[in-house]
């Protein structure tokens, strides 16, 4: 079953952000599980940012989650933000 993973992110700093997301891309290069990535910015909030990270099933989101590099860029990521949730839901339906 696919799965996706929400993450909103509270951050003045979203190109600092997104300059390590590409550092973190490159180290992870044939190893990471993501499959696809979108970054979106509220229109009314804009230090609310909301990352939509599209994964083959939740094991191969785990194995991503569990790589040294994504570990790293976590720790990084949170030091940057303000505050971070993370929403993690199954694909039941996707009408594409």
């Amino acid at each position: 079953m696919a799965f996706i993973q929400l993450v909103e992110v509270r951050t003045d700093k979203v190109d600092d952000i997104m300059k390590l997301d590409q550092e973190w891309r490159q180290a992870t290069e044939g190893k990471r599980t993501l499959r696809r990535s979108i970054v979106g910015r509220d229109r009314n909030d804009p230090q609310r940012h909301v990352i939509i990270a599209f994964f083959d099933d939740y094991d191969s989101a785990m194995e991503n989650s569990n790589l040294p590099e994504t570990q790293e860029f976590a720790e990084k990521q949170g030091a940057l933000a303000e505050a971070m949730q993370f929403i993690d839901l199954d694909v039941i339906d996707d009408a594409t």
